[in-house]
């Protein structure tokens, strides 16, 4: 299962290069998001809920402008679930 996870991960980090230079406020808002996900074995119960909301607030923000990155969020956040986390 953490694999699939890192296989998402990965994905998403690929997406990443098709998000236009233009747009670099989201792509840091991305990259933070990896970071987070990526340390989400360490985190905290709290720091888990924190990134959680993160991810699922930054799915209702890319919807529209990021499609492919949302349909690759959203696929974490089921492997988290799947997961526990």
């Amino acid at each position: 299962m953490q694999d699939n996870l890192n296989d998402k991960i990965s994905s998403l980090k690929k997406e990443l290069e098709h998000i236009s230079i233009d747009n670099l406020e989201a792509k840091k808002h991305i990259t933070a998001l990896i970071d987070e996900i990526e340390a989400l074995n360490e985190a905290s119960s709290e720091d888990k809920n924190f990134i959680i909301d993160n991810i699922k607030k930054s799915i209702e923000d890319f919807e529209t402008d990021h499609p492919r990155a949302t349909a690759i969020l959203n696929d974490i956040m089921v492997t988290l679930s799947n997961l526990g986390i």
